[in-house]
């Protein structure tokens, strides 16, 4: 199969989205159900799903099918400048504030003993599954 070039402005318009960034960022250290961005973000599914697609066509994340749970994970750029980039953006979004709560609000809906009933059975997080 042909690579692609990069797409230099489909990756700048991924990280021109406040939402997507955040997703980028609950993904910082693991593959990400889908609907664990749904009860962190407090956002309905059509819109993480589109979003996701965005930062898949922009070559920053990858996907895969586990039965009927779908699980996000970011990749690195197929451009060594694009991979920079994200390393920056990595560094920022874990020094922001808003994004930190976010990681903690996953934190704690992947430990709850008792997990809202929409992500009941969903895998979580390696990291978070200790």
């Amino acid at each position: 199969m042909a690579s692609q070039a990069f797409d230099m402005e489909i990756f700048f318009k991924a990280l021109a989205d406040r939402t997507r960034l955040r997703l980028l960022n609950l993904m910082r250290e693991d593959e990400v159900c889908v609907c664990f961005f749904v009860e962190v973000l407090k956002t309905n599914q059509p819109k993480i799903s589109r979003h996701l697609a965005y930062l898949r066509k922009a070559g920053i994340v990858a996907a895969r099918r586990e039965g009927k749970w779908m699980h996000y994970r970011i990749v690195t750029p197929s451009h060594p400048h694009a991979e920079r980039v994200m390393k920056e953006v990595m560094t920022w979004l874990s020094e922001d504030r808003e994004t930190q709560r976010d990681r903690e609000r996953l934190i704690k809906v992947c430990c709850s003993p008792q997990p809202p009933l929409q992500i009941q059975g969903a895998p979580r997080p390696a990291s978070l599954s200790t």
